[in-house]
């Protein structure tokens, strides 16, 4: 039995500087600083799809703000640190705007049209088990079954998904409303919603929003300049998603944008999610992995949620609330098992799957590669 902690021990720990403290659990602050920052992200954005603001037309115009905002701070802070830009650099940097810009977000925005922020708030939950699942595709993670934490990862994996399928297959009918909302927003555009249609596209952009982290875990190995890569996805996803969005809107009135909250969101979009939330995202996932960073997603869930019942009367479904929550259990029964790693053996690998799951000192990085005995053991 563990002996309990000494006065000594005690006014030691007490009496750690707060500087410590703070570097300590700076990564866990900044990560919920970026859901609340979401969370205003889904509502802001909803208002303005509501007001006519094409989706797409969004996504090309935020990444062109969040690169302006971000290119000062990275010419000047990063121009020491900051890789020489090579073809093959440049490509793989390009592929990564690609799936984690065009792709991505144009199917997340359009999601969100056709659905509610309650409902893709949940389903981004998905992304830590989805990202499990690759790794193990690409054999990149092994699991264990006679281990009870790999097991968890199995069962946690599978409890998640079940969740996506009820939210996805089953709408349920709406819970009852409080009352009036106390903020309301004027809708001037019929937007059909679509359930099916926004369940698949908010899967589909979860899948490659899973491949778009362990991509951004390669690419920081080989170009470790966050703002610089930030700077970098913001311009190439907006060139990309511009084109994207040419092929398919023609209407040259699309593009114009008035002093209204399409502008606003636009700017809190490119300066808030596309500038900063990118890069904090970058150092946490460079600091402690991917799996840490996708593990504070209910946050947002639940800031979403109370804030669209209570505040503005949107409605929710009981499918969307239940398979929601069995979401969130199947996540952290996988995070459970993931913290079962921290004690695995590293095999070297040439571009190892970096996740830094423990603390930064105490210096045991992990991998979502393959494990076995080392021979000099």
């Amino acid at each position: 039995m563990k002996e309990p902690r000494s006065f000594s021990e005690i006014q030691t720990v007490a009496m750690e500087p707060a500087t410590s403290r703070y570097r300590r659990f700076k990564p866990h602050l900044l990560m919920v600083l970026t859901q609340v920052g979401y969370t205003f992200l889904y509502f802001i954005t909803e208002a303005s799809f509501k007001h006519g603001m094409n989706p797409h037309i969004y996504v090309t115009y935020r990444h062109v703000v969040g690169g302006f905002v971000m290119l000062p701070f990275a010419y000047f802070l990063e121009r020491d640190k900051r890789p020489k830009m090579t073809v093959v650099l440049f490509l793989e940097i390009s592929s990564l705007s690609l799936l984690g810009v065009a792709l991505t977000l144009n199917m997340y925005f359009e999601s969100l049209r056709c659905t509610s922020p309650t409902f893709v708030a949940s389903m981004i939950n998905t992304i830590a088990c989805l990202t499990f699942v690759i790794a193990v595709i690409l054999r990149l993670e092994i699991i264990d079954l006679r281990n009870p934490r790999g097991l968890a990862k199995v069962v946690g994996t599978l409890v998640s998904l079940a969740g996506v399928m009820i939210m996805t297959l089953y709408k349920g009918p709406a819970m009852t409303s409080l009352g009036h909302s106390a903020i309301h927003f004027t809708q001037t555009t019929v937007i059909q919603e679509n359930w099916f249609k926004g369940s698949v596209l908010t899967v589909s952009s979860c899948l490659t929003w899973s491949i778009w982290y362990i991509m951004q875990a390669y690419t920081l190995k080989r170009y470790p300049a966050q703002l610089s890569l930030t700077t970098w996805m913001s311009f190439l996803g907006a060139a990309q998603s511009a084109v994207f969005t040419a092929v398919i809107e023609h209407r040259g009135a699309a593009w114009s944008m008035g002093f209204n909250i399409d502008l606003w969101s636009t700017i809190y979009g490119g300066i808030v999610a596309s500038g900063l939330i990118v890069y904090i995202q970058l150092w946490c996932t460079e600091e402690k992995g991917p799996v840490f960073v996708t593990m504070f997603n209910p946050l947002s869930t639940i800031l979403v949620a109370v804030l669209a019942y209570f505040v503005l009367d949107e409605k929710l479904y009981t499918g969307s609330v239940l398979g929601g929550v069995i979401v969130i259990g199947g996540l952290y029964l996988l995070l459970w098992g993931k913290e079962g790693d921290k004690k695995a053996q590293v095999k070297d690998i040439e571009h190892p799957y970096v996740t830094y799951e423990v603390d930064k000192e105490d210096h045991e990085p992990q991998t979502f590669g393959r494990t076995e005995k080392n021979s000099s053991d």
